[in-house]
């Protein structure tokens, strides 16, 4: 039982792989534009007004976290790249000296005598295994296999999918106008939107999936609140 843990889940094919900055860019999109919905609905502004800054919100925050997700997978993989280029440098100009730090590696875990000349006989016999070996138990640095571009693509769709979930009531009472509590249906919708989050999120990290969704949900309630009491606070000093 404690092995299927560990085990990857395949019930969402290819999407698997990008499923994490899906999930993550989804909180963060839900929590900023409902924190400005129920800033704006604390202050009482005109739900034109709050459409706008709503709006503005999610593709400029969208956009900036999409950018920072691209920038930051692109600067670990380079990282990595560069390193390992070091890496096959070593190996050609200082191949005992590599030899001998594979060797002291193997020997902390364990390994002694013939069977340890043997393990490194293997690896430094193949020299991109004995840099991916280097680059994992020397350096700790494991190569990123998705790309960069999927990673801020995949932030920056569901950032504005999930973050357009608080604009829904308020842009259809814009255009269709009906007698209901934009406000209330609003948190209703927002609030299906963070429990589905969650229920992703305790999926993408293994974890329970009760505590997850609680987790999520709590973050985006205490958001919420906050931008509401600030939006009152300041529409009552500014009147």
């Amino acid at each position: 039982m404690e092995e299927k843990q560990h085990l990857p889940n395949t019930n969402f094919g290819k999407l698997q792989e990008y499923l994490r900055e899906f999930v993550y860019g989804g909180i963060d999109g839900a929590v900023t534009t409902f924190a400005v919905v129920a800033g704006g609905y604390g202050a009482n502004l005109d739900p034109g007004i709050l459409i706008i800054l709503g709006f503005a919100n999610l593709l400029a925050d969208g956009f900036s976290m999409s950018v920072g997700a691209y920038l930051s997978a692109k600067s670990e993989r380079d990282n990595f790249d560069k390193h390992e280029k070091i890496e096959y440098w070593e190996i050609e100009n200082l191949p005992e000296i590599e030899r001998e730090e594979v060797a002291e590696i193997y020997r902390e875990k364990g390994f002694k005598g013939e069977l340890l000349d043997k393990i490194v006989d293997h690896i430094c016999a193949d020299k991109d295994l004995w840099v991916a070996e280097m680059m994992k138990d020397e350096l700790g640095m494991m190569k990123e296999t998705k790309s960069p571009f999927k990673i801020g693509l995949a932030t920056l769709i569901s950032f504005i999918l999930v973050g357009f979930i608080p604009l829904m009531v308020y842009l259809w009472n814009f255009f269709f106008p009906m007698e209901i509590n934009t406000f209330f249906w609003t948190s209703v919708l927002t609030g299906l939107a963070f429990l589905i989050v969650g229920w992703l999120k305790g999926i993408v990290n293994q974890t329970s999936t009760l505590r997850s969704i609680l987790e999520t949900v709590g973050l985006g309630l205490l958001a919420a609140v906050v931008a509401y009491y600030v939006g009152d606070v300041l529409e009552s000093f500014f009147k």
